[in-house]
């Protein structure tokens, strides 16, 4: 036994020692709700009893047998006979007055109303009597009877007349009983517990003290003392039980199967040994209990008795009482289930037919009490009934109410139900619409169908049409500029056609229509830049929205934002302009597909540290879970951010995760984003066959319309140039450029591709012809972010002169450190160390490769760093390293010197040195005099530009790396 019953155990000793001893019988009774043990306590002391040489006759109470006479009777003299006395006389006697009892009168709702006079009856119980006194001596007899509440009426009767008779024979009568909904046998009992030596047991729930007892034996410590953690844990399978007995056991069982498979179980976790014990109680219970437990689950929630008897039909009384009997057994807590594994258990036995009915009734009944829309719809759901007028409004409701709330799953099937609920044809229509957006946010593919249905039901009508408008974010996912263009063309006239024909005007029918028709014409514009041309070209139109605090509709706002960054424009600062907006929107309940236009303007804006920082915020909320095309876009923005930054690892591991939460046919054109990021980290780790495979992906040629088309090109080129297929890349980006050269885009933090077309030519030879495209980078008029000028600059001084390249690479390395690109720092460090050993500086040179090497870690960087090491080995490095170890090292600089040089090379005064390193202005003349002596040079501006490369707040560990 998992825990015993000390208490109850010595109460029962202490009878049945009397009844030895004092030649005189007793009656107990232990009472408990069902799974407190009632069984096992019985059980115990049967053995118990035997052991001490008293003879213990059971039996035991059914369902099943309530209506077989003498059915309990027939046990005990069973075990009579076996024990060895003569059962026959009143084997027969019995048989004899069950053939006279109606069958109906036998069960126990007859129990009362049983006749005990007859011919039969008195012979009957004298020779019963008789048969058990001849099992007496020489030690006392037991008789023990389990659930009582379902013994037959016949062997009750029979029963009390041995109790009546105990006063100087030593017979013990034990019996259990289940406490139920319904008195069982009123009067039996009404006379048993008139009996003078009668011992009622009552097994209440088990707490949490007597759980975390047991604990320590389990673990194989010592019994008896509960430590902090095994009563922590005793609480919570409390809590999750009731202090059911059979429940607590089942959890342990688990547990203790996961501990000798090497696991842990810190909560408790119901699984099959669990649900089944809560299974074997349900069924231990009456019909209406159970019936009340069903409807319990069904609802999934508090409910009143008044509630739940009118989804069965039954008096609110009735219901009262069956809450009450399944709180005793741990099942329910107060009016609703207990534990949701209670509550799957239970539904799961419930037939399909039932839960059924059960939704159809909770759904009215709801309804009727005022529950909310999303209460009733997931009946209605889970029922599939539509059959009144109300149906469809709560319906589309709900459906609002779960896309604002992040489930767009949920919705999808409140508006499936309620476009078939009988509404009017515009109530479907506008269901249909919303359908297609949730659908959507699940699985784009889903929503084929239903959109192309919504494209047409714009019909003759000469205004855009509310329908089509808020189809265009879903036909320019899957390409269909066409179509979304038309659908948002004013009049509907002018419509705008792909390259070669004539584009629209759009004249001042912008100004004319509201904000979302505005924000999806621009959208249109901006994505697909052969589209809706003089849109994107009005700046002066929506510039001004992209800043404005509250005048316009956040849609146009977020597209207003992108736009900015798109093309940048004088006053309009697009980064500080995308932190407002996300700052001021990132909570709203409903709005997070506007959150991608500003994730995006700060991408391409150069502020790729903010879009990661956002892109977590925005990933950990709750509703992220289930929205998996948005989760999956902004895990693609969040891997190309990290790409920039140069942690090749984190961004493969996010572009991997947004291609395994939405397969790669979903992405529509999109999918450029995830592959194109792929693509590039394979690439600059030298995974050049796993690149291949990303390009083997199938992707739409719509995409090649789109900016997202220039960004996988980009990625493209440069795995064929790493691979040594030069003209393949210089096709790629010379396609880019004439795109964006195209769509007059000109916003290098999207696509720099005369960056990338220079590396072509310098890998052809053509170092002034590279040089020529890499200035015309850094001349860029507008939107050149700091990364683009660092990537341009580095490459700008491999075709410079000795004496210039130096400068140009300690200003890549200060803008690599300002915008936190990790890769290109350690490559410009590098070259930085290859100039200093062309130019004879080996020794100050071995800190520009330490330096690079921080700037590797965990970049997927290091190749650069190990080539650099290769190179020194090369040119005789090594012996010079050797040297440096055992020789002078006069020209290393101290923690203290180093720190100084670091700050007087970025042009801190003395005094200012003095100031941030709290020591006096006469120190820092000594540690400079010092340096400029170790560093062979003569004055503040002779400091090497190496020194710029220096972390100035981790001087410690650069310098351990230098020593």
């Amino acid at each position: 036994m998992l825990i015993e019953r000390v208490n109850e155990f010595a109460r029962l000793r202490r009878d049945l020692h009397e009844c030895a001893h004092q030649r005189k019988g007793h009656v107990a009774l232990v009472t408990g709700p069902v799974g407190s043990g009632k069984t096992q306590v019985l059980e115990t002391f049967h053995r118990g009893a035997v052991a001490t040489g008293a003879r213990v006759l059971t039996a035991a109470g059914s369902r099943a047998e309530q209506g077989l006479p003498f059915g309990v009777l027939g046990q005990l003299l069973h075990g009579a006979r076996l024990a060895g006395s003569d059962t026959t006389r009143a084997e027969k006697l019995m048989r004899e007055a069950a053939d006279v009892v109606p069958a109906a009168e036998a069960g126990w709702e007859a129990a009362d109303e049983l006749p005990a006079e007859g011919a039969l009856w008195a012979p009957l119980s004298r020779e019963v009597f008789a048969t058990l006194l001849e099992l007496v001596d020489p030690g006392p007899l037991v008789l023990v009877v389990d659930d009582l509440h379902h013994a037959d009426a016949t062997s009750l009767h029979s029963l009390l007349y041995v109790t009546r008779r105990l006063q100087h024979v030593p017979v013990m009568v034990l019996l259990s009983e289940a406490l139920t909904s319904r008195p069982a046998n009123p009067l039996f009992h009404a006379e048993l517990r008139s009996r003078p030596r009668l011992t009622q047991v009552a097994l209440p729930p088990l707490t949490a003290d007597l759980v975390a007892r047991a604990l320590p034996a389990r673990a194989g410590g010592p019994q008896g003392a509960a430590g902090g953690e095994a009563l922590e844990e005793a609480r919570r399978l409390v809590g999750t039980t009731g202090g059911s007995p059979l429940l607590v056991q089942a959890l342990l069982a688990e547990e203790g199967r996961e501990g000798e498979g090497g696991g842990s179980a810190p909560e408790p976790r119901a699984g099959d040994a669990f649900g089944q014990a809560v299974l074997h109680s349900l069924y231990r219970h009456e019909p209406e209990a159970r019936k009340v437990a069903q409807a319990l689950a069904v609802l999934d929630r508090s409910a009143s008795p008044e509630l739940v008897g009118q989804l069965l039909g039954m008096p609110p009384g009735s219901v009262a009482s069956a809450l009450r009997v399944l709180h005793s057994s741990g099942l329910v807590d107060t009016d609703r289930l207990r534990h949701p594994r209670i509550l799957q258990s239970v539904l799961a036995d419930t037939p399909a037919e039932v839960r059924q009915r059960l939704h159809e009734r909770a759904a009215r009944a709801l309804h009727e009490h005022g529950a909310a829309s999303s209460v009733v719809a997931g009946h209605l759901v889970a029922s599939g009934w539509t059959g009144e007028e109300w149906v469809a409004p709560v319906l589309r409701d709900a459906a609002e109410q779960s896309l604002a709330a992040g489930r767009p799953d949920l919705s999808v099937a409140y508006l499936r139900l309620g476009r078939g609920a009988g509404a009017d044809e515009g109530r479907r229509g506008a269901l249909a619409t919303m359908l297609v957006g949730a659908r959507w946010q699940v699985n784009p593919l889903a929503a084929d169908r239903d959109l192309d249905m919504l494209v047409q039901s714009a019909g003759a009508d000469e205004d855009p049409a509310p329908a089509p408008v808020s189809a265009v974010p879903y036909l320019l996912w899957q390409g269909r500029a066409e179509e979304a263009a038309d659908a948002v063309a004013p009049g509907r006239e002018g419509r705008t056609a792909a390259p070669g024909r004539a584009a629209p005007k759009a004249g001042g029918a912008a100004g004319a229509v509201d904000g979302r028709l505005q924000a999806m014409r621009l959208l249109v514009s901006l994505s697909h830049p052969d589209f809706l041309v003089p849109v994107r070209e009005s700046r002066d139109r929506w510039s001004r929205a992209a800043t404005a605090p509250h005048s316009v509709s956040p849609l146009l706002q977020a597209v207003s934002v992108l736009g900015s960054a798109l093309l940048p424009t004088e006053g309009v600062d697009s980064a500080a302009a995308a932190e407002q907006f996300l700052q001021r929107h990132h909570l709203d309940r409903g709005n997070r597909g506007l959150l991608v236009a500003p994730l995006l303007a700060l991408l391409y804006g150069g502020r790729a540290g903010r879009v990661v920082v956002w892109s977590d915020t925005l990933l950990g909320r709750p509703e992220a879970r289930h929205t998996p095309v948005w989760r999956g876009v902004v895990q693609s923005i969040r891997a190309e951010a990290a790409l920039r930054l140069g942690d090749l690892a984190e961004a493969e591991q996010g572009a991997r995760a947004a291609l395994e939460g939405l397969p790669v046919p979903a992405w529509g054109v999109v999918v450029g984003g995830p592959l194109g990021t792929l693509i590039s980290c394979a690439t600059e780790t030298g995974r050049h066959a796993e690149a291949e495979r990303w390009l083997a992906e199938p992707v739409p040629e719509r995409m090649f319309r789109t900016p997202i088309g220039a960004h996988y090109l980009v990625a493209r080129g440069s795995h064929h140039l790493a691979m040594g297929r030069r003209q393949a890349a210089s096709s790629d980006f010379q396609r880019c450029g004439a795109m964006m050269r195209g769509w007059n885009l000109e916003a290098s933090g999207l696509v720099p591709w005369r960056l990338e077309l220079a590396r072509v030519q310098m890998e052809l030879g053509e170092r002034t012809l590279a040089a020529q495209l890499l200035r015309d980078q850094l001349h860029v008029s507008q939107g050149l972010d700091e990364r683009t000028r660092g990537r341009a600059l580095r490459l700008l001084a491999s075709t410079a002169a000795p004496d210039h390249r130096r400068k140009l690479l300690s200003k890549a390395v200060e803008l690599f450190q300002s915008c936190g690109d990790r890769q290109g720092l350690a490559r410009a460090l590098a070259d930085i160390d290859q100039v200093m050993r062309q130019s004879g500086e080996t020794g100050h040179a071995r800190r520009f490769l330490f330096r690079a090497d921080e700037a590797a870690q965990g970049a997927d960087t290091a190749s650069w760093v190990r080539q650099a090491q290769e190179w020194q080995v090369g040119q005789g490095g090594q012996g010079e390293a050797q040297a440096g170890e055992g020789g002078d090292r006069d020209d290393v600089l101290s923690e203290a010197e180093l720190r100084v040089a670091v700050l007087a090379a970025r042009g801190r005064t003395n005094r200012q040195i003095s100031d941030a390193l709290f020591i006096t202005v006469s120190t820092v003349e000594q540690h400079l005099t010092r340096t400029y002596r170790k560093l062979n040079v003569r004055q503040r501006t002779d400091l090497p530009s190496w020194l710029l490369a220096v972390d100035g707040d981790q001087p410690r560990k650069v310098q351990e790396k230098v020593s």
